[in-house]
């Protein structure tokens, strides 16, 4: 998968598992980076007792500053152990997301600066939702040389504008640090959520998120921007008879990299089949669309709605999180 810079991030990270099997995985080659978000935090923060010490000896802080003192631990530890690919250029990124509950850009960008300054690693990437303050704030930090994992798109208007925010943030840093290495941007394209919500509708099997995905993955591409790559997110099978490494399988792209569960990853490397996909084409993926809006999928309403929900979600999560620490 090198020879096509396809890259596998682990989407889940948990302060056993960093110091454990994570290791592991690093070493012989599987992953090359890892992504967490407010849900992943969830479970490992309110379910896991490897933070038993860390809550004792920090439980008289007031709750947001304890949850980041726990999740800026776990960043700073796993990107340590990934330092080595970053070193190598092969990726060793890790993505840590601000308080999902933040809507204006000023404090996104403040957030966004304090996490990066706190964890004090060159592979980390700030995770930033892709709405119309994240967007200001996304060009801000790159701006500072401060990667960008720019998550939770789901239209190509989000990716463009995405697009858009990362060369507004490039040109500015270039400009104050010439010939420097530039900070690295993804764009996290989520797939199976379409398909959770719209296959019975199409009568089709897991194939809107698919297509969506690459018309996406092809916007990027065309972009031209060097410091700026596809990320495939939402890739897990989830009450479904397919393969558990379906989404892995259907977007093996070049230059794109598909951050998936921990199990999602050990059923593609169990199965064995790392040939690239061939992209299907845009007069196939142009009839699908098309066959989908006459069958009454309204495209803006259905990204707006899984939008709305996945930044719920994160919210919701994030929420409990303090709850569960106060």
């Amino acid at each position: 998968m090198k020879e096509i810079n396809f890259s596998l991030w682990c989407d889940f990270l948990e302060r056993d598992f960093i110091n454990s099997e994570f290791i592991e995985l690093i070493q012989n080659g599987t992953i090359n980076g890892a992504t967490s978000n407010p849900s992943i935090f969830k479970n490992a923060i309110c379910n896991s007792k490897a933070y038993s010490e860390l809550k004792e000896k920090f439980g008289k802080k007031d709750t947001k500053k304890l949850y980041e003192i726990l999740a800026t631990n776990d960043i700073k530890m796993a990107a340590s152990k990934m330092l080595i690919n970053y070193a190598k250029g092969d990726d060793g990124f890790v993505s840590i997301e601000v308080d999902p509950n933040l809507t204006l850009a000023s404090d996104i960008i403040e957030e966004g600066k304090r996490l990066y300054n706190a964890i004090k690693m060159p592979n980390v990437m700030i995770k930033i939702p892709a709405i119309s303050s994240g967007f200001e704030a996304m060009s801000e930090l790159m701006k500072k040389g401060i990667n960008v994992n720019a998550t939770l798109i789901f239209s190509k208007d989000q990716a463009q504008n995405c697009l858009d925010a990362f060369k507004e943030g490039i040109k500015k840093y270039s400009k104050r640090f010439p010939q420097t290495t530039l900070p690295q941007g993804v764009i996290s394209v989520f797939v199976s959520r379409f398909d959770r919500m719209l296959d019975e509708q199409l009568n089709q099997k897991a194939k809107f998120g698919i297509y969506n995905a690459t018309n996406i993955y092809n916007q990027i591409q065309n972009a031209n921007q060097s410091n700026v790559r596809t990320l495939f997110a939402s890739t897990g099978v989830k009450g479904s008879n397919l393969p558990a490494h379906y989404y892995i399988k259907e977007l093996l792209y070049p230059n794109s990299i598909n951050t998936a569960p921990l199990d999602t990853i050990k059923a593609f490397m169990a199965s064995g089949d790392f040939a690239p996909k061939a992209l299907p084409s845009s007069d196939e993926i142009s009839a699908f669309m098309l066959n989908a809006q006459e069958s009454g999928v309204d495209y803006n309403r259905v990204c707006a709605q899984l939008l709305d929900e996945g930044l719920e979600a994160f919210v919701a999560a994030f929420d409990e999180i303090l709850t569960s620490l106060s």
